[in-house]
């Protein structure tokens, strides 16, 4: 017989003391295994936590996900502010979902340097995706972390990896040129561009765009469409501008609208057919092996930062040595010098 005294109170107090539980490292991997999005969200959050004992738990976690067997494509997708990133990412992952793919997404906003907050509205300007069983959306602050994502992306791209999603889309911020950092977790580095918006020229200039395997002029629609395909032709030739690529791929430059839903079947296949190319010339595993070096290599950089930033000397010294910069008694170039050599003596 149903509890009469029951209330939605009730309820409601019970999934947050669940939510609050602590749940054992093997309870968090199985549940990842099993496809649990909120154990994968729990997980996701111990990546992101401060807390040391919650970093040795998730690097626990990440460990026994290593056993499992993968088989995804990571897919970084960046452009401007306002280049329809978020629009794009939900017509492509529904298109996905609906041919059986698992999709998760991991989207990076960005984090005020004043206030230190961040919206996390991927979510809400994804809401269809947001409702499909077969997708997982998982919006992260940026933090301190440059290069357009999360501090802990690549951790979880892992997890989702684990947790059987075989697509992983990696929105990043959208800051510009300096935006490379998602190129060193990805396999296919999807640069989305916008026509009649100034950046056809941009094309001539090196950086992000000599990363990119493949660019789409998005909104490519209504009265747009003949912009976009002017700009299709501008972003070739700008292409031929840089040398081959070292597995061979020819970059390829499309149009798209996220809004009609055209052209984006067949972004899609293109990346598939660039996986194949990869994985047939054997730079794809290539690839896999470099993404992991970077990623040790960073998160060694990583660790020394916040080593050095948790002594007590650093933090006195540090202090001491500011007072100093601003009252022009030492350069701020020395003043490191100084800082860093005291600490090492003491190791």
């Amino acid at each position: 017989m149903a509890d009469d005294n029951k209330t939605p109170l009730d309820t409601i107090s019970k999934i947050k003391a669940l939510r609050k539980k602590e749940l054992s490292t093997d309870a968090l991997v199985q549940g990842i295994f099993d496809g649990n999005k909120a154990m994968l969200a729990k997980a996701i959050t111990l990546l992101e936590s401060k807390r040391v004992d919650h970093s040795e738990k998730a690097n626990a976690v990440i460990e026994k996900c290593l056993s499992r067997p993968t088989n995804s494509i990571r897919l970084g997708i960046t452009g401007v502010p306002g280049v329809g990133k978020s629009s794009f990412i939900e017509t492509l992952g529904k298109t996905l979902t609906d041919k059986g793919n698992k999709v998760a997404v991991l989207a990076v906003d960005p984090t005020s340097s004043l206030s230190k907050g961040s919206i996390l509205g991927d979510k809400t300007r994804m809401e269809t995706l947001a409702k499909d069983p077969n997708a997982f959306i998982r919006p992260s602050p940026s933090g301190t972390s440059l290069g357009g994502v999360a501090q802990k992306t690549r951790e979880s791209i892992m997890l989702c990896e684990a947790a059987g999603y075989n697509v992983i889309l990696v929105e990043t911020v959208g800051v510009g040129q300096s935006e490379i950092a998602v190129h060193s977790m990805v396999d296919f580095f999807l640069l989305l561009k916008l026509s009649g918006a100034g950046d056809e020229l941009q094309g001539i200039k090196r950086g992000i765009m000599e990363m990119a395997d493949a660019i789409a002029i998005n909104k490519a629609d209504g009265s747009n469409l003949e912009h976009a395909e002017l700009a299709m032709t501008e972003f070739s030739r700008a292409l031929h501008l840089y040398p081959p690529k070292v597995n061979g791929w020819t970059p390829k430059v499309m149009k798209c609208s996220a809004v009609e839903n055209t052209g984006i079947k067949d972004i899609w296949d293109m990346v598939q057919d660039f996986v194949e190319h990869n994985k047939e010339n054997g730079f794809f595993e290539k690839n896999r092996q470099q993404q992991n070096k970077n990623w040790f290599l960073q998160t060694v950089d990583e660790c020394i930062r916040q080593f050095f930033h948790q002594k007590e000397t650093f933090k006195t010294e540090q202090a001491k040595l500011l007072a100093e910069i601003e009252e022009h008694k030492i350069s701020p170039f020395y003043a490191a010098k100084l800082l860093l050599d005291k600490i090492t003596k003491e190791l």
